[in-house]
């Protein structure tokens, strides 16, 4: 399919905001966070939107700068954009952690969204590309390169003829590899949500073609390689923080200084984890604060009934506890748990003074951070 007027626009690096997001959704300029690519098919708009993110937490997607762009904002937005007509179709790839509770119970069936993730409401998604593993990064970078869902859906996309692949027939590729071919011994639960009957579409309406594999035909099995390891996006950072400790010379000056910094992230994560479930059990007891806090809604229902409240909590408590940070973000369940039970932020705030009796003063904290929500 021949695209007229291309146009790409891309976002990166600290002006990947929540407010640039929403507004270039909300504008008659599309454009997209990540890569993207942007075509006018006069007088409406074929939109492909991917964003790739490292350890993104439930219910937001994580930008570089403060707050974060949470679902019900950003599905608003498509609803309205949908009613003006600005768009004729517009596919997402989103790559995070508990990826599905952005669009779960949350995105209609008839706006012409087509939504993929790399994991289902409740699960971590997972790193690749990281050292030690092959192929591995060159020796310069310590941190895993890539993710098992975008990686697949990339290189499924730069091996394939884009003309004659659909939407559905790429998914199904990019969910056997990612949950390596259904095993999930590494790996997540891909998922689909939205306007299911445009997964018939050929990529070539998103994306374009190259024509070096306009003679390549299709084939259901899977011809790309398998990972052949994978790490928890959650840990993805202590890889980046334990390879740089680890490259550094016994005596060295930079050791102590990366050995610092292994130890304060790793108490950091103690930190909201501890702070988390004794808030947990000051609201509900030691009995009944896990299971509330770790409770997994059915499936087809959002996250949280009340998103005001779910902002309002992470707000109560960073300003209590410090930033949940990247890390800290696996919690945002425990947060929308909490008002799913009827439990005011104003509560939260009183018994997160009583849990934290500091904000601590790490690179982590609220302090240097700034807020969530």
């Amino acid at each position: 399919m021949s695209m007229l007027g291309f146009q790409r626009i891309t976002l990166g690096g600290r002006s990947m905001s929540t407010i640039s997001s929403l507004f270039c959704l909300a504008t008659k300029q599309l454009s997209v966070v990540g890569a993207a690519r942007l075509w006018t098919v006069a007088p409406m708009i074929i939109f492909l939107f991917t964003t790739v993110t490292m350890g993104v937490p439930v219910s937001l997607v994580r930008m570089p700068t403060y707050p974060y762009l949470y679902g019900d904002d950003l599905v608003n937005v498509l609803k309205k954009k949908h009613a003006a007509g600005t768009y004729k179709s517009l596919v997402f790839y989103l790559e995070a952690c508990e990826s599905g509770s952005i669009f779960e119970g949350l995105l209609p069936n008839d706006i012409n969204v087509y939504a993929t993730t790399a994991s289902n409401a409740d699960e971590s998604s997972w790193g690749t590309y990281c050292p030690g593993e092959h192929p591995s990064p060159p020796p310069e970078y310590d941190t895993c390169l890539g993710d098992l869902y975008s990686i697949a859906w990339m290189e499924d996309s730069d091996f394939h003829n884009l003309r004659t692949e659909s939407l559905k027939q790429q998914y199904n590729l990019v969910k056997d590899r990612t949950s390596a071919h259904n095993t999930y011994t590494y790996g997540s639960h891909v998922m689909q949500y939205g306007s299911l009957n445009l997964n018939v579409q050929h990529l070539s309406s998103y994306m374009g073609t190259n024509p070096a594999n306009d003679g390549n035909k299709f084939v259901e099995g899977n011809s790309l390689p398998s990972f052949t390891r994978a790490v928890n996006q959650r840990d993805a950072d202590l890889v980046y923080f334990w390879q740089k400790y680890r490259k550094l010379a016994e005596g060295s000056p930079g050791k102590n200084d990366a050995r610092k910094e292994l130890l304060e992230v790793m108490a950091h994560r103690s930190h909201v984890d501890n702070s988390v479930e004794l808030i947990g059990s000051l609201l509900f007891g030691s009995e009944d604060g896990p299971r509330v806090l770790k409770a997994v809604r059915a499936a087809g229902e959002p996250l949280v009934d009340d998103w005001s409240c779910l902002k309002s909590m992470v707000r109560a408590f960073e300003a209590q506890c410090g930033s949940l940070a990247q890390y800290g973000m696996k919690h945002m369940r425990s947060f929308a748990n909490i008002c799913n039970a009827g439990i005011l932020p104003e509560a939260v705030l009183k018994v997160a003074a009583q849990a934290c009796t500091s904000i601590p003063s790490n690179p982590w904290s609220s302090i240097h951070k700034g807020i969530s929500a």
